[in-house]
């Protein structure tokens, strides 16, 4: 929206223009109301990940539970991490959830295995859930990193496994080892 520059003062009654001192005056509160009404002009568009501020951006993903973003991403990635997190919400903890994370942060094919279904009474598979996940790299993330994230959405009672190439990247030999598979 525009306004005029003395929106405030072209409101005033025209006699009390002829006074100087109270021109300035008011034209004080019209400078501290006019920033006031430029935040409120824009209050629409700063949810809107397309033109919102990166830094609003890394908030709102807050607000969707990941811890954050990296500010050295470019914008696009930025905006597209934040949208893929308000897209998978819905779906986390789920394989579709999960593929969908996988692609946009290892920027690849992924494939995601489980063994959890719809199963009749007494008809469920004995042993714990698990979920097999396979990628051929972790993108622009430090592969700890990379772990921290997906490890964040796969359910806690769910045994993961997560492959990067043909290695296998968790569990850790010595984590099996110790007997701490998941």
């Amino acid at each position: 929206m525009t306004r005029h520059d003395d929106w405030l003062l072209n409101q005033l009654p025209a006699g009390m223009l002829g006074e100087d001192f109270f021109v300035r005056f008011v034209r004080i509160f019209q400078e501290q109301a006019g920033t006031l009404l430029a935040h409120a002009d824009n209050l629409p568009y700063l949810a809107d990940r397309t033109i919102t501020p990166l830094a609003m951006v890394r908030w709102m993903a807050q607000w969707l539970g990941l811890s954050g973003i990296d500010d050295s991403f470019s914008d696009a990635l930025q905006r597209q991490i934040l949208a893929t997190a308000g897209a998978t919400l819905q779906w986390r903890g789920t394989t579709k959830g999960l593929r969908m994370l996988l692609e946009l942060f290892s920027g690849g094919p992924v494939t995601v295995s489980e063994g959890g279904g719809v199963f009749e009474r007494q008809g469920a598979p004995v042993g714990p859930a698990w979920v097999v996940m396979e990628v051929q790299s972790t993108g622009l993330l430090e592969e700890p990193d990379f772990l921290r994230l997906v490890l964040d959405e796969v359910p806690a009672h769910v045994h993961a496994e997560i492959w990067v190439g043909e290695r296998r990247a968790w569990p850790l030999p010595e984590r099996i080892a110790q007997g701490v598979a998941s």
